[in-house]
């Protein structure tokens, strides 16, 4: 799973680790995210690969009612991505979920009442791009238009089965050299086996 993530570059630094343009870089705040608060955070999506935007976390489909259903997309298993009603009509809408970390928790005891928290990186903190679905919602009856997206994950790797010992899931990172492939054609490269985890000291 992923429901925590961080970014600590400013948005200058984004715009050159991405070689986009931010459209919204006064409304970015570098810092730790999490995902049940909704927070709107950097993508980029496939409607625009030189754009950085900011969008909601936990997609709300089109075809949605309301909005409560955010609470239950965050994430989006990769082998279920065209069957769950929540997904499949996104499956096309691809984007690039900009993160240096993300944050996990290793269950001590069988029910998780004791958890030790991990921090998860790359090689000398390097930004990354968590592969994503994006989808948008218009209010029908305030006309208000939300950009939102998912986190998509797939079976953890050695590392993260140690880690996440619950679920036995990961988000799924794009290799920075195929992050062009996986926004135009939906091709996964993965680079999840370069992740390293410390335990988080901080509160």
């Amino acid at each position: 799973m992923c429901f925590q993530t961080e970014l600590s570059l400013s948005y200058k630094q984004l715009e050159n680790r991405f070689n986009a343009l931010f459209a919204e870089g006064a409304d970015y705040k570098p810092g730790r995210y999490s995902g049940f608060s909704h927070p709107r955070t950097p993508v980029i999506a496939n409607r625009d690969p030189g754009t950085l935007v900011m969008m909601q976390w936990g997609l709300i489909p089109a075809w949605a009612k309301d909005t409560e259903i955010k609470k239950y997309t965050l994430n989006a298993r990769l082998e279920t991505l065209r069957s769950k009603p929540s997904f499949r009509d996104a499956v096309s809408q691809r984007c690039l979920v900009a993160a240096n970390a993300f944050y996990e928790w290793q269950w001590l005891d069988p029910k998780g009442k004791n958890k030790e928290k991990y921090v998860l990186t790359l090689p000398e903190g390097e930004t990354f791009g968590l592969a994503g679905l994006w989808s948008t919602w218009t209010d029908r009856q305030t006309g208000e238009i939300i950009d939102s997206y998912t986190v998509i994950t797939t079976e953890a790797n050695a590392l993260m089965s140690r880690i996440h010992n619950s679920k036995k899931r990961m988000p799924v990172i794009i290799d920075r050299e195929y992050e062009e492939q996986w926004l135009e054609k939906g091709e996964i490269k993965m680079q999840n086996d370069r992740l390293q985890a410390i335990r988080d000291i901080q509160t």
